[in-house]
């Protein structure tokens, strides 16, 4: 158990804001990129690298290292942001956001940056790519953890569900999946989509212990991963309900915001805003 207090919510808060700052000045340099799921997930990312995980920035590749798969990867600002703050690379590098020659592409690539631990962004792969780490660990008598985020709207990919119920069926107590539900995906609401729901119902069913939270408060967050290493002999899904483009009043709850970058003026609006 990781001790709570105001001290490191307020550090932990402000990791978030930065972070947040990161992806609206490193995507508008761009010119393009995913800025709604990248803001909606700023919060639980902050709360992974500077509050929950066993990390070595000067040793990236350390064998007992928690490992955090983002398998929704075309939020990549909000992971690549987050490794920055943590010292994996320069916050300068940020700014070469999809350039070309540039290890930070529109996807996060493991042969390419430190820190990174998988190569996600074809929805579906990077839990399955958690499943396997943490099933990993346990064959290897590993100590480390394993975090992994999807979409809510990636829930309608069948490998989540395979992943899922390998997870379950293996009894992974080291793996901690995130559902960042902001509602939205590329082509509007999930309900009208294809809706996902009951997602809570779903994960019990596949075996697993399932939380339900707000993913934008931090001691929330917080208890959450307490309660996580807490509990024995299942995988734990922590559904969080957040709002797509958190931060920034003109993005926030506005589906077309999921995959465009502000230009300039609307960089400068928002970062007034995260303050």
């Amino acid at each position: 158990m990781r001790e709570i207090n105001d001290k490191r919510v307020r550090e932990v808060a402000e990791k978030a804001r930065a972070i947040r700052r990161h992806i609206v000045t490193m995507l508008c340099a761009a010119g393009s990129g995913h800025t709604g799921g990248s803001l909606s997930a700023s919060d639980i990312v902050a709360c992974l690298y500077f509050w929950e995980m066993n990390l070595d920035p000067a040793n990236p590749d350390w064998e007992d290292r928690d490992r955090f798969v983002l398998s929704k990867g075309h939020a990549a600002p909000v992971l690549y942001a987050a490794l920055a703050e943590r010292g994996f690379f320069p916050r300068e590098l940020l700014m070469t956001l999809r350039k070309m020659g540039s290890p930070l592409q529109g996807h996060p690539d493991k042969r390419k940056l430190a820190g990174v631990e998988a190569s996600t962004g074809s929805l579906g792969q990077g839990i399955s790519w958690a499943v396997g780490m943490a099933l990993a660990a346990k064959m290897d008598k590993k100590p480390y953890r394993v975090y992994a985020m999807v979409g809510d709207g990636e829930l309608e990919e069948g490998m989540v569900w395979e992943a899922s119920m390998a997870a379950a069926h293996y009894k992974l107590d080291n793996l901690v999946l995130f559902v960042d539900h902001n509602g939205l995906q590329i082509d509007g609401r999930i309900s009208e989509v294809l809706s996902p729901e009951p997602i809570r119902d779903k994960f019990e069913a596949f075996g697993w212990r399932v939380m339900e939270i707000d993913g934008h408060y931090i001691p929330g967050i917080m208890e959450a991963l307490n309660q996580a290493r807490l509990l024995k002999g299942q995988p734990v899904a922590i559904i969080a309900a957040t709002t797509k483009g958190k931060g920034c009043s003109f993005m926030e709850d506005r589906v077309e915001w999921h995959g465009v970058a502000p230009n300039r003026e609307e960089m400068e609006k928002a970062l007034a805003e995260l303050v």
